[in-house]
């Protein structure tokens, strides 16, 4: 009989996967920290999360009765749309329980990130950052670059708008804001902020989203 596949040491590296044990069972804890790292790798010195590491995370959390919950840490500054909105999609798709907790910056694909989970947390001193798909560079060469980018976009929209209370004329509003950042479009906003406008379920910390996991 074939032995079941683990995660390696590399992968527990770059990825801090930690547990609490509950009467219930035990709760996964899974960082989201730096930028989220896709097919392109990150120069030495930023750091990253590695969206190829925390998959199989995710999926051994899934896969192992032990874990009742899964609970995700998010300090972000964005980086790899694809990879993060696959990350995303991965803890919506989980059966078990999740929460999520937006500490320190919650940038760019942090957003999807954070309301993937059943219920989302944000400390009040936090911050979220709401802005449209850009890329690196001044020039867009063809038209279809356009397109590309407008249908990702939307895709992002569909999938915070499904999975929080916030509306997309809403949420597209504060993405294309002019007054808020300089030389950008995009809002900051803060914990209450995030909030009220239905963005996050609830102002809180570990003890929060631990005793929501806890209850289910």
């Amino acid at each position: 009989m074939e032995e079941k596949e683990t995660i390696t040491d590399t992968q527990r590296e770059d990825i801090t996967e930690l547990g609490t044990t509950t009467a219930g069972g035990h709760i996964r804890v899974i960082t989201v920290i730096g930028q989220v790292e896709g097919h392109y790798a990150l120069g030495e010195g930023q750091k990253s999360t590695k969206y190829e590491h925390l998959i199989p995370i995710l999926a051994d959390a899934e896969d192992n009765d032990a874990i009742t919950g899964v609970l995700s840490l998010i300090n972000t500054m964005g980086g790899d749309v694809e990879a993060g909105l696959a990350i995303a999609e991965l803890m919506a798709g989980l059966s078990k329980p999740t929460a999520s907790v937006v500490l320190g910056g919650g940038h760019s694909i942090g957003v999807p990130l954070a309301v993937a989970a059943d219920r989302s947390f944000i400390v009040p001193s936090a911050t979220m950052t709401l802005h449209p798909v850009r890329m690196n560079g001044t020039i867009i060469g063809v038209p279809q670059t356009y397109e590309y980018f407008k249908r990702m976009q939307e895709r992002i929209i569909n999938f915070i708008t499904s999975h929080s209370r916030i509306g997309a004329d809403a949420l597209r509003a504060l993405m294309l804001k002019t007054d808020e950042l300089a030389n950008d479009m995009g809002t900051v906003i803060d914990g209450n902020e995030a909030v009220a406008c239905g963005l996050i379920d609830e102002i809180g910390g570990l003890s929060d989203a631990l005793r929501y996991l806890r209850s289910r």
